[in-house]
Order: structure tokens, then C-alpha cells, then sequence
């Protein structure tokens, strides 16, 4: 018994002397931990903040636009640029500090109304537009014991009785600042912009302080780059348009380094990859084709305490892909400039066209749907100089429409001829026509028995009047009534919109317009004047992919503005490969026969041989057919008449179609032929550049033959 309990005791003295060598062990681990903690934590985080290593991605250039014929159009040119990349636990003072030895350095553009100047005007893009709300917080920043005075006894008092918060005391200081204080501030504005172009900046994402930085600036920073933290020099990319503003709403805009993504949008692009102040496509496009044109950008990891102690390039990265547009830039050239001299001239010769302040003329290959060329101008009033100004409306041919006229004619005689209304020997007399209460219809000039043929050549208003209203089952009985239902409405339209008229073209661009469908079904004259193109309203876009349905016997083709994608290539005198290849898309072939197109296409020869422009085409080498128009509509009030053209050539094997639209080419009455010459001058311009375009490619395949043999 006495042995079992010395054994007892014995057992029970081992657990006690473990479980106090366990207590003082773990006494010693939360000593330790303490002393960790308390004693040296301060100094453990500054050593782990000096060596954090952080990657970034760097801008890359964006690619390149050529046109048809490869001839650069949209290029990159290198700025020299100074950033400042924000860093962990830099103070306001250092910042302070940094932004006035850079003032010393580069000479930044600074524009501000506070002291009751007028703002600047400039071009520069480094220009920054400092308000008072930034003089103000930096008077702040650099005033800390005059900022205080600021804030009164009762303000805190306020506080502290709740019925003011501590987030309002600084506007109060803001408010309190007076315009004597302020003005103590003009001597350091360049100091206050780079500050405030330093706190916009993302943390570790670098910000631009200043671009095209000149050698000296550039030479003094790289010198001073170890007393400033944050700072440094590297290359920026801007856009560089090889033919200036010829195009440049087509071909869109990208943001600014201080604009970086839209707000709009940021979600989605911040979810792709992009950084914050990245610079991206706005418009057109340079927004539609963004994951095309925008590149792989570089990745360089940063080894950093408060400044970058060492950089690590992780990847190259890649600049974008090019796209090979359809567009001829020599014909847009030469396009552009018949717009030009046509509207001065007609303006200048005819003081009765004051409402003349815009054209158009859009050509498209009939076969594939490429835009060959897009012009548009229109003519601006500078109140300054007191003078007319030509700015480029390009974009005027998707997003805006017009009464048409008579080039919509052969629109309706298929849709008479596929609908059973007529057959392809139906004549019809042409004279005025009267109807019950007194109206009356007529063509410009009566023709007497006419049959398709005829009707176009001549532009016969009445054969047209005479298809609607046999579509319509009505017979027409001079003075008496008119009767269009509404269902004759809709198959006229819907026959339209077959050609691409009334609806969209299907251009993968943004804003376009399908144009005006008039909606006064009351009155039926309303649908005679519709099958003559003076009712509904449609784009010259609109215009001319009908009268490339029309001319490549049927199709009607989507508008391509994108011929290649190709890879980027650092030999800028050879092509990248091509990544892909736009193709011809069919988006509808028309219900009418061969036979019937046939006769439209006779139609609009004649109407070039012998017709209403007989006297500037009749004689052209390269064989045009197509259709006037002249469509009666007001402006303003005033009546006028919209002067319009479509045309294909040669008439037999068409490779380009075309559409000139003149809105308000005159005051009504005694018109002029600018629709026409305007015309005539495209297509000469078309032919005479295609050859030299051509022999420009083949030059470029030649030199690209013989790099690829000299490499393998």
C-alpha cells in the first residue's frame, strides 16, 4: 500500500515539473513575440517595405492604319517623357519637394482664370488648366499654421457639439481663403500644376508629368534621377496621322494620358487588362478595332522601398496589330479636295445658294463592299475672321440623311416589276396629272408614251405615280380621287429596303442613322411622292450600297472598311503577316429577276448617253450608267433642292459605285449641274489613281518577295 503511493506521488511530481517547464516556455515564446512586436515592429515593417517587389506594364505603340494600297495612314511617333510613380508612404512634403526641383527643370504650360485672366489658348497637350480649388489646397499644404487660423473656437465648438463634422472643417478652411492670399501663389504655378499631375497618378502606375520632353530637359532629369524618388524618363507614344486631318473623324480618336479610360466603360476595361490612365480608342475606329490596335504591353517588375531600387523587364511586350483599311487614301485625297473647291465655288457663283453648306460622294466596289472612298465637307462660319471654313463631315454619311429625288427610281420600278404592278412592256403616257379638290402631279417635263427605258433616261415623275398607284389596284381617272392604303405604303418600303434603303447598311460603326420614314399616312399623295425619293429621307451610305446592289446584279453587300489584320512587323518597308482576312458578306440578294435588273441597268446608261447627264458623262471613256436626282424639301423654311448622283462604271463590268449628295444645292428654281460635275470629277479621279495604286502595291510585293528569298 505504502509502495503504491510513493508511486503515486512519484508520477504526479514528473506532470507538475513538465507542466512548468511548458509554462515557462510558452511565457518565454509571448515575451519573445512582445519584444517582436513592440520593441523592433516598427523597424520590421520598414524592412519589409524596402524590399517590395512590384509588377507593372508599361504602354506600348498602338498599331499601325494603312490603306488599300499600304500607304501608311496612322503611324506612332516616340515622345521623350517625364513620370512620377507614386509610392507607398511618400508625405506631402517630399511630393512638395519633388514637384519644385522638376519646375526648376522642364518648362510645363500652365492656364488659370483665378486671378481674372482669359484662359490660354494652346494646342500644347501638355497644357494644364489649374483651378482654384487647386491653388487653394496648395495654399493649404504650404500655409499649415495660417491654414489653422482658419478654423475658429466655435468651429470646434461645433464639433464638438455635433453639429458640425470633423470632414467639415476643411472645406470651411477652403472657403475662408481670401483672393490676397491667393495671389501670393502666381509666381508658383508651374509648381502646383506638376503637383497636381503627381497626386492624379494611380499608386505604382507611372503618370505622365510632361511629353516631348527636348534634350536638355531630358539630359538635367536623367542626371538628377537619384535625388528624385518616383521620377523618371522614358518613351511615350502618340498618334501621328501621315495625310493630317484628311479622314480623321472616319478614323476616330483615342483619349488622352489625363483623360486614361472612360468612366463610362472602366469596369470593362479595367477587367481586360487595362491600367487606370491607359490610353484607348474613343471614336470610330480607333474604339471599334481597340483589341486590335492596342498591343501586349510590356511587364517590368520594380524592386522599391520609397524610390525604385531596380527594374526587371518580365516580358517585351508587343506593339498592336495594323489594319489594312479599304479606303484609297490618294482618291479620298482627291475627293476631298472636289468637295472643297465645288461647295466655294458653287457658294461664291451663286449667291442664291446661301443654304449650300455641305456635300457628300461615298464610292464602294460592287463585288466585295469595300469603301473605297468616304468624303464629306461642310462649310463653317468662322465668326473671327468672318470667313467660310471647309471642315471635314466624312462621318455625314452615316449620320446624317436626305430627300434623295429621282435616283431612288429604279428602286421603285423593280418593286413595281416584282410586285406584278407592271411587267417589262409597260408604257405609260406622261402628262399632268389632277386629282379631286385640285391637285396636281406632274413630271418636270411631260415625255409623252414612255416605257422603263425611257422613264429613266428622261426621269419620268408620272410612270412612277402610275407603278404606286397599279400596286395600289387603283385605276387613274383624271379629277378624280386618290386612294393608297396603307399596306401599299409598307410594300413600297419594304421593296426599299432590299437595297439597304430605310434600314441599316450593317457597318460595324457607331451613330449611324437609318434615315426619316414620314409617318402622314393621311395623305396619299404623300406615297407618289415617296416612290420619287421626296418623302423618306436616307444616308448617302444608304444611297450607295443601292446602287451597288443594282450593279453587281442583286447583292446587296455589307460596307467594309477593314480589308487585313496583319502582324506587327519592326522592318517598316514589309508586311506582317495577315491574321485575318476580311471577306465580302452577302446581307441579301433582291427578290427581282436577272431580266428585270437588266432593264434598270439599260435604263441608267441611258440616262448617261442621252438622258438627264448626257452633257458630262456622254462621252466618258470609262462608261458610266447611273441616275439624277433632284429632290424639293426645305430648309430652314426656305424652299430648296437637294441636287443627288449615283453612277457605276464601266456600265457593262462595274468595279466602282458611287453616290454624290448636295444637300440645299439651290433656292428653288433655276438649278445648277453641281451633283454632276462633282461626279464626273470623282470617277476621272477613280480611274486615274487605280493604275498608279496598283503599281505602288506591286512595287511593295516585290520588295517583300525578295526580303522572304533572301531570308530563306
Amino acid at each position: 500500500m505504502k509502495q503504491k503511493k510513493r508511486k503515486r506521488n512519484h508520477v504526479s511530481l514528473r506532470i507538475n515539473i513538465l507542466f512548468f517547464i511548458v509554462f515557462i516556455l510558452f511565457s518565454v515564446l509571448i515575451l519573445r513575440l512582445g519584444i517582436v512586436q513592440i520593441v523592433h515592429g516598427e523597424s520590421y515593417k520598414r524592412e519589409v517595405e524596402k524590399t517590395e517587389d512590384v509588377t507593372v506594364n508599361t504602354p506600348v505603340p498602338r498599331g499601325k492604319m494603312l490603306d488599300r494600297y499600304d500607304r501608311v495612314i496612322v503611324d506612332n511617333k516616340p515622345l521623350n517623357a517625364v513620370t512620377y510613380t507614386r509610392l507607398k508612404g511618400v508625405k506631402q512634403e517630399e511630393k512638395l519637394k519633388i514637384a519644385k526641383s522638376l519646375a526648376k527643370i522642364i518648362d510645363l504650360p500652365v492656364t488659370t482664370n483665378v486671378f481674372g485672366d482669359e484662359d490660354q489658348k494652346s494646342d500644347d497637350k501638355n497644357i494644364v488648366k489649374l483651378t482654384e480649388r487647386d491653388l487653394k489646397d496648395y495654399w493649404i499644404a504650404t500655409n499649415p499654421e495660417e491654414a489653422k487660423k482658419k478654423i475658429t473656437d466655435s468651429d470646434l465648438k461645433k464639433v464638438e457639439q455635433g453639429k458640425l463634422k470633423e470632414e467639415d472643417l476643411y472645406p470651411l478652411q477652403l472657403k475662408r481663403i481670401t483672393k490676397k492670399e491667393l495671389n501670393t501663389l502666381k509666381d508658383d504655378l508651374e509648381v502646383i500644376a506638376i503637383k497636381s499631375k503627381m497626386e492624379t497618378g494611380y499608386e505604382l502606375t507611372p503618370q505622365i508629368i510632361k511629353s516631348g520632353l527636348n534634350d536638355q530637359e531630358m539630359a538635367v532629369i536623367s542626371e538628377q534621377l537619384s535625388t528624385l524618388p518616383g521620377v523618371d524618363v522614358t518613351t511615350y507614344w502618340d498618334r501621328m496621322y501621315t495625310y493630317d486631318s484628311l479622314l480623321s473623324t472616319l478614323l476616330g480618336n483615342i483619349t488622352s494620358a489625363d483623360e486614361g479610360l472612360p468612366r463610362e466603360n472602366l469596369q470593362y476595361y479595367l477587367s481586360h487588362g487595362y491600367s487606370r490612365n491607359d490610353r484607348v480608342g474613343k471614336s470610330y475606329l480607333e474604339k471599334q478595332y481597340e483589341n486590335v490596335l492596342r498591343g501586349q504591353k510590356a511587364r517590368i517588375q520594380h524592386v522599391t522601398d520609397r524610390s525604385i531600387l531596380e527594374e526587371k523587364i518580365v516580358s517585351e511586350g508587343q506593339r498592336g496589330s495594323d489594319l489594312v483599311l479599304t479606303i484609297d487614301m490618294e482618291l479620298q485625297k482627291q475627293i476631298e479636295e472636289i468637295l472643297t473647291n465645288g461647295l466655294l465655288n458653287a457658294k461664291a457663283a451663286k449667291p442664291g445658294t446661301s443654304k449650300l453648306d455641305r456635300a457628300f460622294i461615298i464610292m464602294m466596289d460592287p463585288h466585295t463592299g469595300e469603301i473605297l472612298a468616304m468624303g464629306g465637307k461642310q462649310l463653317v462660319y468662322n465668326d473671327k475672321s468672318s470667313k467660310l471654313e471647309v471642315k471635314d463631315f466624312a462621318l455625314g454619311n452615316i449620320t446624317t440623311s436626305y430627300e434623295m429625288g429621282s435616283t431612288v427610281k429604279g428602286a421603285t420600278i423593280l418593286a413595281g416589276l416584282d410586285s406584278g404592278a407592271i411587267n417589262l412592256g409597260t408604257v405609260f403616257y406622261d402628262s399632268p396629272m389632277y386629282f379631286k379638290g385640285g391637285g396636281k402631279k406632274q413630271s418636270s417635263h411631260p415625255i409623252g408614251s414612255a416605257g422603263i427605258g425611257r422613264a429613266l433616261e428622261q426621269s419620268s415623275n408620272v410612270y412612277m405615280y402610275k407603278t404606286v398607284l397599279s400596286m395600289a389596284g387603283e385605276n387613274y381617272v383624271p379629277h378624280g380621287g386618290l386612294n393608297i392604303p396603307r399596306k401599299t405604303w409598307d410594300q413600297l418600303r419594304s421593296y426599299y429596303s432590299q437595297f439597304g434603303l430605310g434600314v441599316s447598311t450593317g457597318i460595324e460603326l457607331d451613330n449611324e442613322t437609318t434615315g426619316m420614314i414620314g409617318s402622314d399616312y393621311s395623305l396619299p399623295g404623300k406615297a407618289l411622292d415617296l416612290a420619287i425619293g421626296q418623302y423618306d429621307t436616307y444616308t448617302p451610305l444608304q444611297l450607295v450600297q443601292y446602287t451597288a446592289t443594282i450593279a453587281n446584279n442583286g447583292y446587296r453587300l455589307k460596307p467594309q472598311l477593314v480589308k487585313e489584320i496583319r502582324e506587327p512587323e519592326l522592318d517598316t518597308e514589309l508586311k506582317g503577316s495577315v491574321q485575318k482576312s476580311v471577306e465580302p458578306e452577302v446581307l441579301n440578294r433582291i427578290t427581282m429577276s436577272q431580266e428585270e435588273i437588266n432593264a434598270v441597268k439599260a435604263g441608267f446608261r441611258r440616262v448617261m448617253t442621252n438622258g438627264t447627264a448626257k452633257n458630262e458623262f456622254s462621252s466618258e471613256p470609262y462608261k458610266p450608267a447611273g441616275k439624277t436626282g433632284t429632290a424639293e424639301t426645305y430648309n430652314q423654311g426656305v424652299a430648296v433642292r437637294n441636287s443627288n448622283l449615283i453612277a457605276y462604271a464601266p456600265y457593262d463590268n462595274p468595279e466602282v459605285a458611287m453616290a454624290v449628295v448636295v444637300p440645299s444645292s439651290y433656292v428653288k428654281g433655276p438649278g445648277h449641274a453641281l451633283n454632276r460635275q462633282l461626279g464626273q470629277a470623282a470617277l476621272r479621279a477613280y480611274f486615274d489613281l487605280k493604275k498608279k495604286g496598283e503599281q505602288e502595291l506591286g512595287e511593295k510585293e516585290k520588295q517583300q518577295e525578295e526580303h522572304n528569298q533572301t531570308n530563306d
